[in-house]
């Protein structure tokens, strides 16, 4: 505003020079190069926005509603554009916080945030450009201290991602009431005392002791009780071989037994149909004898020689007498 003023000024002030001359003022053909100055006020009815801004126009200072996208703008000589970057931007913070066991911890912290552009003017209107310093940073640094302390030290250690989620969710609501969105968050960073470090690190130490001794132990356990799963396995099994060998016994034993009493009784049969073969030959034989016969067989087994004594009827022995079979011929 104070170039547009200033150049009116030179300009009426050139022109009255101008005109003066030895005969006095008047107006002449010179003044009228004095003119030119009202380019300069020309000049001042155009502006530009760069990318990756967004343009604030201001009356007399007083902030419009409304934005100005990048490029070529045309204004009153009287107004004024502010440029706002609306570009993703990084704010990184380190500071020191206590965690709920007051235990010193050094944090860093970054953010990528950017304006709304659509509400660009009430930024500029409520808080001013340097909108970092003014709001941000002390948000940044209480809500990050505040999350900080609901956790003791060695759980910060473990539940980084939770905690930067919950720093993210807190600035995002606080931030958001000031038309600055929060794209991302990340705790960079989590830092303790030289001692607290110290016996971290001896804990970790005793308990990978202690979980290696746990697991030999297991592993320990597991081999003797897989042994003792083998060792019962390898007595069912023989019990299973003797008691299918047993009953396979029993089972060839019993064969045997109907094999040995199916021979006797088979021999039997043979026996009692032989015998009864050899009865009904004697019987046939003995049918077939004739007293004649008899004799005929009797005379071929005599050997010719006569008994010493015969059988009366009266079943009395008698000797035979005249010398018979003396041997004499008589």
């Amino acid at each position: 505003m104070f170039w547009i003023i200033a150049s009116i000024i030179a300009v009426v002030v050139l022109f009255a020079v101008l005109g003066y001359s030895n005969k006095g003022w008047k107006i002449c053909s010179k003044q009228w190069l004095s003119l030119l100055g009202l380019l300069l006020i020309l000049g001042g009815t155009v502006a530009t926005v760069p990318t990756g801004h967004t343009g604030i126009l201001t009356t007399f200072g007083k902030v419009e509603d409304k934005t100005l996208e990048a490029g070529m703008h045309i204004k009153f000589p009287f107004q004024e554009i502010v440029c706002m970057d609306n570009r993703t931007q990084v704010a990184r913070v380190e500071l020191s916080a206590f965690s709920s066991d007051i235990q010193e911890v050094l944090v860093s912290y970054s953010m990528n945030y950017q304006i709304e552009k659509a509400n660009a003017q009430k930024i500029y209107k409520d808080i001013g450009v340097d909108y970092y310093n003014t709001v941000m940073a002390p948000r940044i640094q209480e809500v990050v201290k505040s999350v900080i302390a609901k956790y003791t030290a060695e759980d910060l250690i473990e539940s980084r991602d939770a905690l930067s989620l919950q720093i993210t969710e807190a600035l995002v609501s606080q931030l958001g009431a000031y038309n600055i969105e929060v794209v991302s968050t990340s705790v960079e960073d989590i830092d303790f005392s030289d001692a607290f470090a110290s016996s971290v690190e001896d804990k970790v130490v005793a308990e990978q002791a202690l979980l290696k001794a746990q697991t030999e132990q297991a592993q320990k356990t597991m081999e003797e009780e897989k042994a003792a799963e083998r060792e019962k396995i390898k007595a069912e099994a023989e019990a299973s071989v003797k008691e299918i060998q047993a009953e396979a016994d029993a089972e060839v034993r019993k064969i045997e037994a109907a094999a040995e009493a199916e021979a006797k009784k088979l021999a039997a049969d043979a026996a009692k149909y032989a015998g009864e073969k050899e009865a009904e030959a004697n019987k046939a034989l003995a049918e077939s004898l004739t007293e004649a016969l008899i004799k005929y067989y009797e005379a071929l087994g005599w050997n010719g020689e006569l008994p010493d004594t015969v059988v009366s009827g009266t079943d009395t022995v008698l000797p035979v007498l005249g010398g018979i079979g003396s041997g004499s011929g008589n």
